[in-house]
């Protein structure tokens, strides 16, 4: 299944039923009046959240969303039926914007919570309505009015609670397939992620928690540089990021600074989200060396930094236990 997080489509509500105008003739009732009936109102454009959607693929190949029209009043005051709401299904943690304003209307976040993106026009007037002591046998009606029509964006944000972050083959892939039943491709060369992966990690208490992992930030990230800048808004939802370093590289502290430096140029509070800092691949480092790397990354980060190795699983309870404690479980 294709990942896509961004659409763009074009909501049409119905439009109202017109009002007619027609008079009561019935036998044995003289002088019956006036008796049209109003119009219908235009059906709603409705949008719902769906936890068994993953992605916004449907909305690449359907953009138009039109509701239905009301009908038309009738005689004897009968309003006209009104137009059928039309009710869209969006993945849980999509956002909705106006493309003209960029103003957010709304965050389906939670399973059957709904969104109403465009009011049904109102119906139009029956000649009854324009009944009084001057005019007795009104023939004036009124047209439905349009339904609102807006050009819409959706994003969808992923709903994780731990976001595993870090520059391109720091293992991020790896550790989130040994901590939980995620199967992620997993290749020793750059961009193997190209998608952001999800997978479940049971907590102590029995229930789980969604980590996702994050497509390789490079630098220059947030300016539209590699991929990580099409991925940093899923970020945005999750308690608590994991940054991930490789111990395998030339500079471990350089690599911290590129990433932390996208989370500034970025924004939207990401820098100011609580870190646990991991470098990982410790294999690839004797004792000493080990040592001299952490020490050089606590200096920078001022807090501590935990060695685990993803393909060894080793360190990884120990990782748990601050994601834990982190999350207040």
């Amino acid at each position: 299944m294709q990942f896509i997080d961004q659409a763009r489509i074009i909501v049409k509500a119905g439009r109202g039923g017109d009002g007619i105008a027609t008079f009561r003739r019935e036998k044995y009732v003289p002088a019956g009046g006036p008796s049209g009936g109003d119009g219908g109102r235009g059906g709603k454009i409705i949008l719902e959240a769906d936890a068994n959607l993953q992605t916004l693929l449907d909305f690449k190949f359907s953009r138009v969303f039109t509701a239905t029209d009301g009908k038309r009043g009738g005689p004897n005051r009968c309003t006209g039926a009104s137009g059928k709401d039309l009710i869209v299904k969006v993945p849980c943690g999509t956002e909705v914007r106006h493309v003209s304003t960029g103003i957010i209307l709304g965050d389906l976040i939670k399973t059957g919570q709904v969104l109403t993106v465009a009011f049904g026009g109102r119906g139009g007037l029956g000649n009854a309505h324009y009944l009084s002591n001057r005019n007795r046998a009104p023939e004036k009606f009124t047209e439905g009015r349009d339904g609102e029509e807006w050009d819409l964006q959706l994003e969808l944000k992923l709903l994780a609670e731990v976001g595993i972050i870090g520059l391109p083959n720091a293992g991020k892939s790896t550790l989130i397939a040994v901590l939980s039943a995620a199967r992620p491709k997993i290749a020793d060369y750059p961009f193997t992620t190209l998608v952001p992966n999800l997978g479940v990690v049971r907590r102590p208490s029995g229930d789980g928690t969604v980590f996702a992992d994050i497509p390789g930030l490079i630098a220059g990230a947030a300016g539209g540089a590699g991929l990580g800048h099409e991925f940093l808004r899923h970020i945005q939802r999750t308690k608590l990021l994991v940054h991930l370093l490789d111990a395998g590289r030339e500079d471990p502290v350089k690599d911290l600074l590129i990433v932390e430096k996208e989370l500034l140029a970025y924004g939207h509070g990401l820098l100011q989200k609580p870190r646990i800092y991991v470098l990982n691949k410790q294999e690839l480092l004797d004792k000493s060396q080990q040592k001299e790397v952490i020490c050089d990354l606590q200096k920078v980060v001022g807090a501590e930094v935990i060695l685990i190795s993803a393909v060894m699983t080793s360190g990884l309870e120990d990782l748990l236990d601050k994601i834990w404690m982190a999350l207040g479980v």
